[in-house]
């Protein structure tokens, strides 16, 4: 397998490119079971006489490349595959996986990731190695593709996943749905949620927020939803005003019957759990929201970037915060530098380490860092800076020295140091 990212060596095959992944999934909640096939089509970025698949729990019963019987051999973390012909760089080819089996979280440095099952239901969790747990996959943060999922589930469940939704159909005790994604999608960044729930648009969504907000929640929560998620209409206003227009097809948010410990956010889509359903969480929604336009759309070439993801999404809370009638922005800042400043100084925010790349002080100081650049910019040039930022690398892949790049034509040297003195440097900053 050829090198991939340094925070998950164990997963991905840097030696081609996924364009595409088409998957046929069915899934039956009470057994947890789920029964795939997976057409994956990928270009070769070297001469190969075998890749690597990231697969974790599942077990292949068929592979095939370019319509011939491929040699297969599992791993723990990986099917590596020997196709009939070699491959030569550049060559388009096509794999089709059938596969099946149980699905189960996988342990990871950061704790449990991938599918889960729920009380009655499922999610996935892909952040950030989760994807192979659901569905074989070249699992690169930077191998962005095109996906299409037709998932089957028994009748009394409904199915929100990443993408357009298709109409459903119904056949034999089972409904079937189509969901389309023609942006590049991240593979930790695609999603199923499986559950009780009802799907319907949000109130006061769809006027003037694109695209329109659809929830898929049990019926018993309708009350408690529609309070929580009232304020989205104008979080969506509001960074569409900041940060520029919503960049993803779909905008969908699910809640669980169960309790989650924290919200999770995909490619469109975000899922919070019951008890996110709370004022105290208000602050949970606006930061999932922004991730699709930082990380979902302006997406990570490498994980040692992740605060241009976290950092980013934190500030929006405190954007938001300000503007619905809470605590101002200075007064967040206020706040989080003292308790950051309280804390070990010892994370490097353009490279924390695997171990800490979730790690609390990534978001507080990345936020931070934004805010020490409009105190530097002023609001106009550092908007505009924001703006600028999505428009350029909308749903590509960035790297902190595209960011350090985009400050200094903002704002010249002064702004590419205050920049470098928060992401460069251990030491925490004088207070901004």
């Amino acid at each position: 397998m050829s090198a991939t990212d340094s925070y998950a060596p164990q997963s991905g095959d840097a030696s081609y490119d996924v364009q595409s992944y088409d998957l046929v999934l069915g899934y039956r909640v009470r057994t947890n079971r789920l029964e795939g096939t997976a057409t994956i089509v990928a270009v070769a970025r070297t001469a190969l006489t075998s890749f690597a698949l990231d697969l974790v729990g599942l077990r292949t019963s068929r592979v095939r490349v370019d319509g011939a019987a491929a040699r297969v051999t599992a791993g723990p973390h990986a099917i590596r595959v020997t196709p009939a012909r070699a491959l030569a760089a550049g060559d388009r080819f096509e794999v089709e996986v059938a596969y099946a089996g149980t699905p189960a979280p996988r342990r990871s440095r950061w704790g449990t990731v991938g599918w889960e099952e729920l009380t009655d239901g499922a999610l996935v969790a892909g952040q950030p190695t989760g994807a192979p747990t659901w569905f074989p996959c070249n699992d690169r943060p930077d191998n962005r593709a095109s996906m299409r999922m037709q998932i089957t589930v028994d009748d009394g469940y409904e199915v929100a996943a990443t993408g357009v939704a298709g109409a459903s159909m119904r056949r034999g005790g089972r409904t079937t749905r189509v969901f389309t994604s023609d942006v590049p999608t991240a593979t930790y960044l695609a999603a199923v949620h499986v559950g009780r729930y009802r799907t319907r648009p949000l109130a006061g969504s769809g006027v003037d927020v694109v695209p329109p907000v659809t929830v898929s929640a049990p019926p018993a929560l309708t009350a408690a939803v529609d309070r929580a998620f009232a304020p989205v209409p104008e979080m969506l206003r509001l960074f569409d005003r900041l940060f520029g227009p919503y960049p993803q097809q779909a905008c969908t948010l699910v809640v669980t019957a169960d309790e989650l410990e924290i919200p999770l956010e995909a490619q469109g889509l975000a899922v919070f759990g019951m008890n996110h359903l709370v004022p105290a969480a208000q602050r949970l929604i606006a930061h999932e929201l922004a991730h699709q336009w930082f990380g979902n759309s302006v997406g990570l070439a490498r994980w040692s970037d992740i605060w241009l993801n976290e950092g980013f999404a934190c500030y929006a809370e405190w954007l938001w915060s300000e503007a619905s009638g809470g605590p101002s922005v200075q007064t967040c800042v206020d706040d989080h530098y003292a308790r950051l400043a309280a804390k070990p100084r010892d994370l490097l925010l353009i490279d924390p380490g695997p171990d800490d790349m979730f790690d609390d002080r990534v978001y507080k100081r990345g936020a931070l860092t934004l805010h020490a650049l409009r105190r530097t910019l002023g609001d106009v040039a550092f908007f505009d800076l924001l703006r600028a930022w999505t428009a350029d690398h909308r749903h590509a892949l960035v790297t902190t020295d595209d960011f350090r790049a985009a400050v200094a034509r903002a704002g010249g040297a002064d702004a590419a140091l205050v920049l470098s003195a928060w992401v460069d440097r251990t030491a925490l900053p004088a207070r901004v």
